[in-house]
Formats: structure tokens, sequence, C-alpha cells
């Protein structure tokens, strides 16, 4: 038998979280796991415009990722926490390949000597939405740490994140021979 997709459980305004406890849906730690789902679903969007393998792959264990953080994110119970930080591989390791992916970028594109304008190809224009939700996400994980005990490098990962996700959108642009539109 197969599983119904609507429970009727939130029809009230709660919903549950992992390892038990419900909480409202407007909850900071809801909101908190709601951007980084959203955040992975633009991440889902961008990879189905004008695919790039070498940046598709960068950000199909990005996605993993944020699942896992999503589920951290979801968990109050703090043993279960740290179960789903390791299935992440959210350590120093992983951010330090986050910083290696930005920093091939970095040698592929022209030095930053103003702002760039968000857009340019759809897909670097999709990396551009997905960053800015990436950084609503980051912000409302720190908000939530100020009241919730989160991993450190939950707000570290998602704030290196953005930044890869920047250097992404720069270099589909590249890729394609778009041009930037500087401010």
């Amino acid at each position: 038998m197969s599983m119904k997709i609507y429970t009727r459980t939130g029809d009230e305004g709660a919903t549950a979280l992992f390892g038990g406890g419900r909480v409202g849906k407007d909850h900071p730690r809801v909101e908190a796991y709601g951007d980084v789902d959203e955040l992975n679903a633009a991440l889902g969007i961008a990879r189905s415009i004008e695919m790039m393998p070498r940046i598709d792959e960068v950000l199909v264990p990005i996605q993993k990722d944020l699942f896992a953080i999503g589920a951290l994110l979801a968990t109050p119970d703090h043993d279960k926490m740290k179960e789903q930080l390791s299935k992440a591989r959210i350590d120093d390791g992983r951010i330090a390949e986050l910083e290696r992916a930005i920093d091939i970028c970095e040698q592929e594109l022209e030095p930053l000597r103003s702002f760039i304008i968000p857009g340019g190809t759809p897909k670097a224009a999709a990396l551009h939405v997905a960053r800015t939700v990436c950084r609503r996400a980051e912000r409302r994980v720190v908000h939530l740490s100020h009241d919730i005990e989160l991993p450190a490098l939950v707000v570290v990962y998602l704030n290196r994140l953005s930044d890869l996700l920047f250097m992404l959108a720069r270099v589909a642009n590249r890729r394609a021979g778009a041009g930037e539109v500087t401010w």
C-alpha cells in the first residue's frame, strides 16, 4: 500500500517535526527549513536549464547536502541533529570543497571590479535567484540559531554556498558567451 501525500494533520496550521513534536507552520524552524527546501528547488530549476555538465555536477551533491540540512533543521533532538549533519557530510572538509569550487571559478573569470546586475543567460539568472534564496535561508538559520542551538557549520555552509552560486552564475554567462552588466 502506498502512502498518501495528504494527511490532513496540517490543516490547523501546525506541522510535525522529525523525532516528534509539532509546531506552527510559521515557526522559525519551519521558516528555516522551508527556505532551504526552496533553495533546493531553485537549484533543481538551475540544473534543468541549459545543461552545463561541470556546473550541474557541482550542484547535485549540494542538493543532497541541502536535504540533510533541512532534516537537521526539522529535528529538535540534538543527537538526531548530529546524525543528520554527519549524513550530510557537512564538516570542514565539505566547506573546503565549496571553497575549492569557488577558486576554480575564479581562475576562469575576470577579476570583479564592480557589482554585477543579476541576469544574462537563463542558467545564470536561475543561479542568481538560487543565490538570493540561499542568502534568505542563511538569514533564517541565523535567526533560528538565536533561540535553538544549531551547529555553526550550517551557517558557514550556506554563506559559502551563496558565494559559490554567485561565481557559478558568472561562469555560466562566460561559458555561454554572454556578457555581464555591471553597476
